[in-house]
């Protein structure tokens, strides 16, 4: 019953999603004709005859989170087919990415029609979802055809967790069908048990984010980038989302009055956004580089917009401070995640709002490797201590890096609970 209800709001609800999905805007990859799949025309794979795994990762930091495990599983199993879908058009675009050691195709809409379409063309073997990304009649048709239920790199934060348990009901339809659940932290498995998960059925694998890669491709080109703006002291707002980019250039403002050669590069977390963005640096007056424009950064630029995609990683190697977005607009976001500038040695800040990654940011916080901020006021101020003491920049470096590799090992012990 509680099943049928939620598809007939799904039914009110998704026209309104379908055209957020569909929309064409700037700077923003097209579905095109692909959008068939979305309803369950599903195209059939290379190797028709192979019972994939099947991997879902919802968008972006899904994607890149899942890659190295990927990566890793390929490697020990060359035939192996997987299937990798995502729900975003961008998603889409970093699973290309991995070449052709998947198949992409877009994740059906959450009706059964198109589920059964999806499981027709593809039967895939299992089905491993990232993170928390539960649908009701997506995991009632998988189950129904005896297809097991993963989730990796699981989290729970306290709030969702007291969410759930004001509507038990619908929280049990959905796990019930599960069949495991690898959990970043202990704190997660904890509270999928508080809310009724067998403990049998929850493990703590740690965080597939820890394992990062840092290509030394992206680093090189870092390094490229960087003798572009000779020794200027450089800061990267990373991620940032609507209502952060004016602030964030308010920062900036104040940190130029004292230290006149700073640069600031703003990367923007949705590539629909770019050209706004581009158009609030210009209201406030600054001297802008595009990425994509591929011209010099010049002793005038004063921000460096990194309108590309795929990038995170070469415009923090060129980076001497990072801030993290999506963690100055309360309640809405919950910051994004600070292991990619860990990883490279980068001191970081971030707003008051990062509840989507707690662990990980107050761990950081408590070993000095990251500062948490109440208001952009003591962010001008900490940004420009950092950015006037390349000592202490350095030992805060070797501590985050350390933090990371301490973590690393995510990826062998996901594969060993899955016995793959």
């Amino acid at each position: 019953m509680l099943r049928q209800i939620y598809t007939l709001l799904l039914i009110v609800v998704s026209p309104f999603f379908l055209y957020g999905l569909f929309k064409k805007k700037k700077g923003k990859p097209s579905i095109g004709e692909r959008w068939k799949e979305h309803f369950g025309f599903t195209p059939a794979l290379s190797n028709a005859r192979s019972q994939p795994i099947w991997i879902h990762a919802v968008s972006v930091g899904e994607v890149i989170a899942v890659s190295p495990l990927i990566k890793k599983l390929k490697k020990a199993h060359p035939n192996m087919v997987i299937v990798l879908t995502t729900t975003t058009p961008t998603g889409a675009q970093q699973a290309s990415k991995l070449g052709d050691i998947i198949e992409h195709r877009y994740m059906p809409l959450d009706f059964g029609f198109a589920v059964k379409g999806f499981l027709k063309a593809i039967h895939p073997s299992q089905l491993l979802i990232v993170e928390t990304e539960l649908w009701p009649n997506t995991l009632h048709w998988v189950a129904k055809n005896g297809i097991p239920i993963t989730i990796l790199n699981a989290r729970l934060s306290e709030r969702s967790c007291q969410r759930y348990a004001k509507v038990q009901p619908v929280f049990d339809l959905l796990s019930h069908r599960i069949s495991t659940i690898l959990c970043q932290h202990q704190d997660d498995a904890e509270r999928f048990i508080r809310l009724g998960v067998k403990p049998e059925k929850v493990s703590v694998t740690g965080s597939l984010k820890f394992d990062i890669s840092v290509n030394e491709q992206d680093i090189e080109a870092g390094k490229k980038l960087r003798q572009q703006m000779a020794d200027r002291p450089v800061w990267i707002a990373s991620s940032t989302h609507e209502g952060e980019d004016e602030q964030l250039l308010a920062v900036h403002r104040k940190i130029l009055e004292l230290l006149p050669e700073a640069l600031m590069i703003l990367v923007p977390r949705h590539p629909e956004r770019f050209q706004s963005v581009l158009d609030a640096i210009k209201k406030h007056g600054f001297t802008v580089t595009r990425r994509t424009e591929n011209q010099p950064v010049t002793p005038e630029t004063e921000v460096f917009l990194g309108d590309t995609m795929g990038e995170m990683m070469t415009l923090l190697s060129a980076s001497d401070v990072c801030f993290m977005g999506g963690s100055l607009l309360g309640n809405k976001v919950g910051g994004h995640n600070l292991l990619e500038p860990a990883a490279l040695g980068l001191p970081m800040v971030t707003g008051p709002s990062y509840f989507n990654f707690k662990d990980i940011t107050e761990q950081l916080h408590q070993l000095g490797a990251c500062d948490i901020i109440p208001d952009t006021v003591t962010a001008s101020t900490v940004i420009l201590a950092l950015l006037n003491d390349p000592q202490h920049r350095d030992q805060i470096g070797e501590t985050a890096k350390s933090f990371v590799q301490a973590n690393k090992g995510a990826i062998e012990r996901t594969l060993t609970a899955l016995n793959l």
